[in-house]
């Protein structure tokens, strides 16, 4: 591993400078009667210690909120009779009985009586008081159309629902229900009766109405997920399936669900492996080195790794690879030389892309696949179809000769380091330049799968995530990791990308909580510089390190207990690790 002395490859060896409803249940038509009389078996009403008014510990919760809320879950949940006695026992009702009227009204279709009896709830917004109207007016003329009593319709829409709507489109769309025959099969008129029942109409009510009025559809369940996701994004470890949670104790993971422990150690490349990535699919990875090959390697079903295809042709160091959108091909990108194109199944070359003169030193895809983007030596940015003719080019100061290149998911955007502590977001339609700028230099960075996000690796040690979406904003920072000399890359990784990781100069993977910031493992195992990582994105327990000690390591759970058959212990540059021993 040498310093910046040494005359190595200017993307590896590089010098940088140090400046700077109650009832309504399963399509129920009817509203469960409150009536029933008390039993001594019955639970005693909820208690608290001091004021009555409140339950909990902490004195947050309403009792009489928090009644209604589980009442409201019993009669949703199908429970009627358990929903009946807890609003007799607690003396709680879940609504009031002008509300539980105007509900039975709407089931009932008796829509002018249940227009009065809106009237009395108390609605203190007019303008809640007259949408509700209008759904209520517009469901009645829907089914006086529906029982082929046309001039009532027409009455209701000409004196009732026109009055109450702003909205010409929608008196126009009604009109135009009238003028659909009754039995025509698809007609706009039988297409929305057959949409709205009556339920439907209460739960669209139940979304308008204050809360208070009625309580909304689902409201227990939605605190209890909440609550489980603020427990799940508080928990540093947190790596596994939602489906794994549990309500009845407070939601933590261990260690065991971080990537660290070597499973295999793939050591096929004859020089310091400078880049590293996982395809879109997690079924593939592949290598660049300073030994001037790429390698695509083989993920199989239990997570195995083999190599596929070992790819030469390039004349000077490969320095990065970009799998395209269907990852079945890949683009390998030598040292200020050549761009070539590989079929992923044959390990074929399919096109090379180069210029007279400036030599390609990044390169990306984008996201339709039939374009490629590559940053040039000459600080330019072009952009070529498959078969290697130049499409566009962006001259000027669009990248460094040493420099990370991207494209956003839309394909509307690339992102690549302009200048030592600026990297330009450019608009390529509109040709609109934004700049993302550090006050250290920038030694590269990586865009999340959203594209909403980006991390930089600054010169002075540290990671910082930025949120970029419109203005850029700075919302994160990592440190801990050592970087003096080298290029080493960070990337985005784990169950929905709650991780960051990084490489080191002092043989260590890096990984820390996106959200806190906090380091959560640092991965020893390499004896060189760990210059790139990659997460799997299908698998969120499988990470991969590449290292100047010209090895790849494959990391993963430490709970597997994963046994090798020992003919399989070595094959192909691969080294299979058991217990967390290399074997050797």
């Amino acid at each position: 591993m040498g310093g910046v002395e040494d005359e190595e490859p200017a993307l590896k060896r590089m010098k940088v400078s140090s400046k700077g409803l109650g009832g309504l249940s399963n399509g129920s038509s009817s509203v469960e009667p409150v009536g029933g009389s008390s039993s001594d078996l019955m639970a005693r009403p909820l208690s608290s210690e001091g004021d009555g008014e409140v339950v909990g510990s902490r004195g947050v919760i309403k009792r009489e909120e928090f009644v209604r809320i589980i009442t409201k879950a019993l009669y949703s949940l199908g429970y009627k009779k358990s929903g009946a006695r807890l609003e007799e026992e607690s003396g709680i009702p879940l609504h009031s009985s002008v509300v539980n009227l105007f509900m039975q009204q709407i089931l009932d279709g008796h829509w002018d009586e249940s227009i009065v009896t809106l009237n009395k709830i108390g609605l203190a917004d007019e303008n809640v008081l007259r949408a509700a109207s209008f759904l209520i007016l517009e469901q009645k003329f829907f089914e006086l159309l529906d029982g082929e009593k046309v001039m009532d319709a027409l009455k209701t829409l000409r004196t009732e629902i026109t009055p109450l709507s702003s909205d010409s489109n929608r008196i126009r769309q009604l009109s135009s229900c009238m003028l659909s025959p009754c039995g025509q099969v698809g007609s706009s008129k039988r297409d929305i009766v057959q949409v709205r029942t009556r339920s439907k109409l209460l739960e669209e009510l139940q979304n308008l109405l204050p809360p208070t009025v009625l309580i909304p559809e689902k409201r227990l369940e939605h605190l209890v997920e909440q609550a489980l996701i603020l427990q799940r994004e508080a928990c540093l470890f947190h790596n596994s399936l939602d489906r794994e949670m549990s309500l009845y104790s407070d939601h933590h993971c261990g260690k065991t669900q971080i990537p660290s422990r070597t499973l295999q150690i793939l050591e096929a490349h004859d020089d310091e492996v400078w880049y590293v990535q996982f395809s879109h699919n997690g079924k593939y990875l592949a290598s660049a080195s300073n030994d001037r090959s790429a390698i695509i390697w083989e993920v199989d079903m239990n997570g195995g790794v083999s190599m596929k295809h070992k790819l030469s042709g390039h004349l000077k160091s490969v320095s990065s690879v970009s799998w395209s959108p269907n990852d079945q091909e890949l683009l390998t990108c030598g040292v200020e030389e050549a761009v070539r194109r590989w079929d992923v199944s044959t390990g074929k070359c399919l096109q090379v892309y180069e210029k007279n003169g400036p030599g390609l030193v990044s390169c990306a895809w984008f996201p339709s696949g039939k374009y490629i983007l590559s940053g040039l030596s000459d600080k330019s940015i072009c952009m070529w179809d498959l078969d290697g003719k130049e499409v566009e080019s962006w001259k000027g100061q669009r990248t460094l000769k040493i420099s990370d290149l991207e494209i956003t998911g839309d394909g509307e955007h690339f992102l690549s380091i302009c200048k030592d502590n600026a990297i330009l977001f450019f608009n390529k339609e509109t040709k609109e330049e934004r700049f993302i700028e550090e006050e250290q230099t920038i030694t590269s960075f990586s865009l999340s799968k959203d594209s909403r996000f980006l991390l930089a690796n600054l010169l002075n040690q540290e990671i910082h995530l930025w949120n970029i979406e419109g203005d850029p904003k700075l919302v994160g920072k990592y440190r801990s990791h050592k970087r003096t000399r080298f290029i080493v890359r960070s990337c985005f990784g784990g169950l929905k990308q709650s991780f960051i990781a990084s490489g080191s100069e002092d043989s260590q993977v890096y990984i820390w909580h996106r959200n806190s910031g906090d380091l959560v493992e640092a991965l020893p195992g390499h004896s060189g510089a760990v210059n790139c990582v990659s997460w799997n994105p299908a698998n969120p327990h499988m990470l991969a390190s590449a290292s100047d000690d010209r090895t790849i390591r494959i990391w993963g759970l430490k709970r597997l207990n994963v046994k090798y058959p020992p003919n399989l212990l070595r094959t192909n540059g691969v080294h299979y690790c058991n217990g967390g021993a290399e074997l050797r």
